[in-house]
């Protein structure tokens, strides 16, 4: 049984974060400071934490499980917190994948590693294993949100500089001057978010468009898959820095299309099944519109100075026409597949596919969908790497290695 968050706890208790996205995380992670918690991101990723997670989690698992409670269990024994003063805080998405039994999953790791009374905060929204002294209110909601945009954003135009930087390091550089700029935004509670939001990003990319570039052509690779193992270098064994060193420009699609996959799933749960109409209704006619015209300033902000811009929520879905339908939701759902047509018409058709080994949703809509792509876009060149405590750096790379031999090769011909 976990120990409940209290709201007494919150004056003096340091929550610990699992990293997905160093990018994402240290701009999200200021928003619950200037509501009164006191978080540290973690980023210990040595090969202990995979020996953590193996001691107290069956490998049967999810590998990301083993990889996130791994790498709390492996922060708390380095002494950075308190035991007696810190709580853990762990998604938990209340769905058929497995990743909804992380949250137990982490209670029953904690009791066997000698840590019963750490108490663990399940972020959700479906109201489950509430916790008095953590709330998300509208105010998180939206100070996340906008930082979820600014990461894509951050993300997006990383990838598209870094490889062609004439002078290294200029794009870190950058990140680094948002993300300090974008901190203080949300200490000071006032300019991220309206015309601030906007005009933000397009500072952004104005400031990206000054690093001078070479004009050399790249192989192009896009990455897909299970939302972890994707974008947390913990996860993939830092999948784009090895890209970018065998001389590849690296396309991820922006992790605000994956939430705005999992609010438009209501709309067809309720055209299928009738579930929940009002909700469908919510999200038809009001929300999903609303969010709309987000992806919309930042594709115009990426646009503005020649940077490829992600596609929207409704052009993804009519990607997914004619390959997968709509109501195969399960983990990433028709969402991968989606991405991986957008990369291919966007010139990324060398895809590494990045999933969990034994992870069946992305065995149908990653693996299973190869074949399809492959009759509709013959030049497609995608490679599926599944991630296990088992699994070697070596054989991933050498995997991912063969798929660039021919994407070279096809450059050349080009």
């Amino acid at each position: 049984m976990s120990v409940p968050f209290t709201k007494e706890m919150k004056k003096d208790y340091t929550i610990l974060i699992p990293n997905m996205s160093n990018i994402h995380f240290n701009i999200m992670k200021a928003p619950l400071a200037l509501h009164g918690y006191k978080c540290i991101l973690l980023n210990n990723n040595s090969h202990n934490v995979i020996e953590e997670g193996l001691r107290y989690v069956h490998n049967d698992m999810c590998y990301p499980a083993l990889l996130v409670i791994g790498q709390m269990i492996d922060a708390i024994k380095s002494g950075i917190v308190d035991p007696n003063k810190c709580a853990l805080v762990i998604t938990q998405t209340g769905g058929g994948c497995r990743a909804s039994n992380y949250y137990f999953l982490l209670i029953k790791a904690l009791e066997k590693a000698g840590y019963p009374q750490i108490p663990v905060i399940s972020l959700n929204f479906q109201g489950m294993n509430s916790n008095p002294g953590f709330k998300i209110t509208a105010s998180i909601l939206i100070q996340a949100f906008t930082g979820l945009i600014y990461g894509d954003m951050l993300m997006m135009l990383s990838h598209q500089v870094r490889p062609y930087e004439v002078n290294k390091g200029d794009t870190d550089k950058l990140i680094e001057k948002w993300t300090n700029k974008l901190t203080s935004y949300y200490e000071k509670n006032r300019g991220y978010f309206g015309h601030n939001l906007k005009n933000n990003l397009n500072k952004m990319s104005d400031d990206f468009k000054a690093i001078p570039v070479t004009k050399e052509e790249k192989v192009k690779v896009g990455v897909v898959g299970e939302i972890y193992m994707k974008y947390a270098m913990l996860g993939n064994n830092n999948l784009e820095a090895f890209l970018e060193s065998e001389g590849c420009e690296v396309m991820l699609p922006p992790m605000l299309g994956f939430f705005l996959y999992g609010f438009s799933n209501g709309i067809k749960d309720n055209e299928y099944y009738g579930r929940k109409p009002i909700y469908a209704f919510f999200m038809k006619h009001i929300a999903l519109p609303y969010l709309h015209t987000y992806e919309k300033v930042m594709e115009n902000a990426l646009e503005r100075n020649g940077f490829k811009a992600p596609a929207s929520i409704k052009e993804l879905q009519k990607y997914s026409e004619g390959i997968i339908d709509l109501g195969c939701k399960m983990g990433e759902g028709w969402l991968l597949t989606a991405e991986m047509v957008e990369l291919i018409k966007k010139g990324y058709s060398n895809i590494v596919c990045t999933q969990p080994f034994g992870c069946l949703p992305n065995h149908i809509v990653a693996k299973g969908m190869i074949r399809p792509l492959k009759e509709q876009y013959p030049l497609s060149n995608i490679v599926p790497i599944d991630y296990d405590p088992s699994a070697t750096k070596v054989n991933q790379e050498n995997r991912i290695k063969l798929m660039l031999a021919v994407a070279k090769e096809n450059l050349n011909k080009k």
